[in-house]
């Protein structure tokens, strides 16, 4: 006897669902009716799916003690907690694994709307009622009538509804689901948010009206010609007045054309008309093929400089209107990005139209990820098993028709970490058999046995260069095939570290044709407590923590140092030379220099005295000219100098203003002159109390007490830092994770003895070791201090004890300023930097606050150093180096960050605690990639290296 009711059974069926039309293009009508239905909906959630009966679709139902929620949306983002909350898990299914079937306790949302047809809707024709993407399972009623149910949370579902509309008070009632076997397709590392998420429209569709249709616009670039051909499921003329094309559906024209590209990217206003309805097109001309093992477009390789991008909002979650998705495209193009791939789902159709109109080139995945199956060793994985196929093949198909008349869509991705199978074969084979016109993607299938590229993700600097020089080994099919990192430069909190590095190689060998930074935005959920949630702030028994904050952005969109970094890593411009000559590089794959301008300043001591205007030529694509520097000024007053050229737009573009910086290198000129104190002033003992010049120590143990006026406590050799996301690694990574080494052998808990204190005739010396309890190891260090009368200087020497087996998180002294508020520096900036993620860091005077040299990382981290630092001002002190270093203040102590799990657990303290750092530990990619480069590395080696302070007057 079964007590499992049959008006649930199509949550738990494989299939697609029951009574959507086939897929089509997505457009915008000129002249057809559309409605939209978005706005507020009435909601009730019940904890399972046969918890309430299907009578709320009968016409007449009463819903006014329901909520109202608003749609497009997640119902666990609204109602403040009343109909549940968010979940975050990376990979794993936050229910039993037991495909097809869901738990029995699986949240579900009955939404009604009533609508009234506006009173010059057509009577004439058909109707369509679209879904441009519910999560993860919806059955639909209109008017009382059961039209259907879906699965394919990211993908759009119509049905037709003419014959059943009224013209006012009509119901619509959509039951969603949380849980169905649809979700078993959906584990891509993202919160789970139910919903109706994005657009619901009502269009008319009147007699002969467009159908679907494909946009066939191909480029010759030797000849320079375009071919357009406009297939239509409906007969029709296609016109382009720009290209006087005036030709039937189907017929076949050819004209010159500017071709369409990232750089360059030229659409074409068009006219598809049929008897019934006029449908505006926006027509890029261009040619994806897969020649030489490499991806060309338009005849040229192509350099990906991209980005995975997840679609979120703090507030709103995946329901993302158009400006923000604008904003999203305006600052991918303001910092130099030049693709994106739309992990791990289709976006909203709108996002591409951006793209078309911007400029990005686009690997449009499809909505598919299995990969909690890895636990069971992919075991029942659905992408294997032949029940699952059409479901797959569906969402393949809903993508493909969906957007196959972008022409920012240049490849096609099956979808992202769902193993290997027959389901995946099927779908590259019907794509590839219904466009060719695209290349598809996959980076599971490390054979490319259905693909037309290798694709990694997270491969290490010294793997890809193997794969660069072709010594990968695998299929011989493979080896002729290009490379790209699908995912790279993991953005997790302070980072990602050595992307320079990976953009080298890139430009090295053009096998490697560039990669994908994972990824675009931190996904914090904003939260009156913690000021952004991440996973387990909503009481998850299965969660990822904050491995949902990986992004080059933060959740309000601000960039992130990341991304500063990544802008200056792949500047379409590069400047090297000395000896008053700039070699000046063209980096882009299309267009010339022409659209930029050029300017040169000249900095002593980090103050620009002269400027002007750089003449340089149109180069074209990959070229390079050597541009002659004016003199510098006769009298610069002897200091550091160095030259500094920048590429700006000449003019006003769609994504960027004029004067819009794109790319900046720095010459270096005069070198610096060292500080230096001579010991003229010799220690005088007294009272308990050393006095060196304008300083005071402890007599007893040598500790520094004031510098002048300015109080200075527990100044002393510091080796800790707050380990960063990076650091911390990640459970499945093979590498190096240093925070657990680190721990292990007692870095962030360090002694220190006092072995002397001396006073001699010109100095202050103190004698140190510093080492963790319960090891052998440690730190000989020595304090030597003298002074000029006015000037007070420090030389630190440390030599290591014992077998060091782990690198240093940093070298330098820590002490605290009783006050500190504004901060003056020379040296890099404005932002931080790390020894590996240093690219954007430009030395010149740069000016702060303390709350203003800290980057908000969502989980609390080290951050905010300032590199490459000449001097400092700060808390009436001013700070001299030999050699440079690293500076960094904060209100609170490193272990107080250490601690903090959100930024509302960092409390300001009355002292501001300041590093003075001779080496840092770099940053790397190791919460999911490499670790740190070798170069990187800070390893207990035998150093040297002095401060200058003196009191601000």
């Amino acid at each position: 006897m079964s007590f499992r009711t049959t008006a649930i059974d199509y949550v738990e069926d494989v299939s697609p669902g029951s009574g959507a039309l086939p897929p089509r293009a997505w457009y915008a009508s000129s002249d057809a009716k559309s409605l939209s239905l978005n706005g507020s909906w009435r909601l009730r959630v019940a904890p399972t799916a046969d918890a309430e009966d299907d009578s709320f679709a009968e016409p007449g139902f009463d819903a006014g003690d329901w909520a109202e929620v608003a749609v497009p949306g997640h119902w666990v983002l609204q109602g403040d907690g009343a109909f549940g909350l968010p979940i975050y898990t990376n990979h794993l299914y936050p229910f039993p694994v037991d495909p097809p079937h869901v738990p029995t306790e699986n949240p579900t949302g009955d939404h009604l709307h009533t609508f009234d047809l506006p009173e010059d809707w057509p009577s004439e024709g058909g109707c369509v009622l679209r879904f441009d993407g519910v999560e993860s399972c919806a059955r639909v009623w209109l008017n009382g009538t059961d039209i259907g149910e879906f699965k394919g949370s990211r993908l759009p579902h119509e049905f037709a509804v003419g014959h059943l509309l009224k013209p006012s008070g009509n119901m619509l009632a959509v039951r969603v689901h949380q849980w169905s076997a649809g979700s078993y397709l959906e584990d891509q590392d993202q919160w789970w948010l139910p919903g109706i998420f994005r657009d619901v429209t009502l269009l008319h569709r009147p007699a002969g009206s467009v159908l679907d249709f494909f946009v066939n616009a191909s480029y010759d670039h030797i000849t320079g010609e375009g071919t357009l051909r406009v297939d239509s499921d409906v007969d029709g003329r296609v016109s382009v007045p720009a290209l006087d094309i005036d030709v039937a559906t189907g017929e076949t024209v050819t004209a010159a054309v500017q071709p369409w590209s990232a750089e360059v990217p030229k659409l074409y206003d068009g006219e598809l008309v049929t008897e019934g309805e006029r449908v505006p097109l926006r027509i890029g001309f261009r040619t994806v093929e897969l020649a030489d093992g490499l991806i060309k477009v338009n005849g040229r390789a192509v350099l990906f400089k991209g980005v995975n991008r997840h679609e979120w909002h703090p507030e709103k979650g995946r329901a993302l209107d158009l400006e923000t998705m604008r904003e999203d495209v305006l600052l991918m193009k303001r910092h130099n990005l030049n693709a994106v791939r739309t992990s791990h789902y289709p976006p909203h159709p709108a996002f591409l139209d951006l793209c078309d109109e911007y400029g990005l080139w686009v690997i449009d995945e499809c909505d598919l990820e299995t990969h909690g199956f890895t636990e069971q060793a992919w075991r029942d994985n659905p992408v294997d098993d032949d029940r699952w196929t059409p479901a797959l093949l569906d969402r393949a198909a809903r993508m493909v028709e969906r957007d196959k008349n972008h022409p920012s869509v240049v490849i096609w991705s099956l979808g992202n970490e769902a193993g290997t199978g027959r389901g995946l074969t099927a779908m590259a084979e019907w794509i590839h058999g219904r466009d060719a016109s695209r290349l598809v993607h996959y980076e599971g299938d490390w054979n490319s046995r259905d693909t037309d590229m290798y694709s990694r993700m997270y491969a290490s600097h010294a793997e890809i260069e193997q794969i660069g020089q072709e010594l990968d080994g695998g299929t011989h099919k493979r080896r002729e095939l290009p490379f790209i990192l699908c995912e790279y430069g993991h953005a997790m909190g302070n980072g990602p570290g050595g992307i320079a590095d990976y953009q080298e190689l890139f430009e090295k060998y053009d096998r490697l044709q560039g990669g994908f930074i994972w990824e675009w935005i931190d996904h914090g959920i904003t939260h009156p407590e913690l000021g952004y949630a991440y996973g387990g702030d909503f009481g998850e028994e299965l969660h990822d923590a904050n491995f949902v904050c990986d992004g080059l952005i933060f959740p309000d969109r601000r960039p992130s140092p990341g991304l500063l970094e990544f802008k200056k890593v792949i500047e379409p411009v590069s400047f090297e030379g000395s000896d008053g000559t700039v070699r000046v590089t063209n980096k882009q794959d299309f267009a010339d220099l022409s659209a930029f301008a050029f300017e040169w300043s000249y900095q002593v001591d980090g103050e620009t005295v002269e400027s002007g205007s750089l003449p340089v030529p149109a180069l074209a694509p990959g070229a390079s000219a050597d541009v002659k520097l004016p003199e510098p000024p006769a009298d610069h007053g002897g200091g550091e100098s160095q030259w500094t050229v920048r590429a700006l737009l000449a003019a006003d573009t769609a994504w960027g203003p004029r004067g819009h910086e794109v790319a900046w290198g720095q010459l270096p000129d005069m070198a610096r002159v060292l500080p230096s104190v001579a010991a003229t002033d010799g220690p005088v003992t007294g009272d308990g109390v050393i006095t060196l010049g304008p300083a005071s120590f402890d007599a007893r143990t040598g500790a520094l007490r004031t510098i002048g006026g300015v109080e200075v406590s527990g100044l002393r050799l510091d080796v800790w830092r707050a380990t960063t996301d990076n650091d911390e690694g990640a459970e499945w990574q093979t590498g190096t994770r240093y925070a657990e080494l680190w721990r292990k052998y007692g870095l962030h808990r360090m002694r220190h003895r006092l072995d002397g204190v001396e006073v001699g005739d010109d100095a202050l010396t103190v004698r140190t070791r510093v080492a963790p309890a319960a090891w052998e190891f440690g730190l000989a260090a020595v304090y030597r201090w003298t002074s000029d009368g006015n000037r007070l200087k420090l030389t630190v020497s440390v030599g290591p004890e014992g077998e060091w087996p782990v690198p240093l998180p940093r070298l330098g002294v820590r002490f605290g300023l009783a006050q500190a508020d504004g901060v003056k520096w020379y040296g890099g900036g404005p932002g931080e930097g790390y020894p590996d993620t240093k690219s954007a860091s430009r030395v010149g005077r740069w000016e702060s606050t303390v709350d203003g040299l800290q980057t908000p990382y969502l989980r609390p981290q080290e951050n905010g150093a300032r590199a490459d630092v000449r001097w400092a001002e700060l808390g009436g002190l001013r700070v001299e180096g030999d050699p440079e270093f690293y500076l960094t203040a904060r209100r609170w102590t490193t272990e107080q960050l250490d601690a903090a799990a959100h930024l509302t657990d960092l409390k300001a303290v009355e002292t501001v605690w300041v590093n003075l750092d001779h080496a840092l530990h770099g940053i790397g990619t190791g919460s999911c990639g490499p670790g740190v480069l070798p170069q990187y590395q800070l390893h207990a080696e035998p150093a040297e290296f002095s401060f200058v302070f003196s009191e601000i007057s």
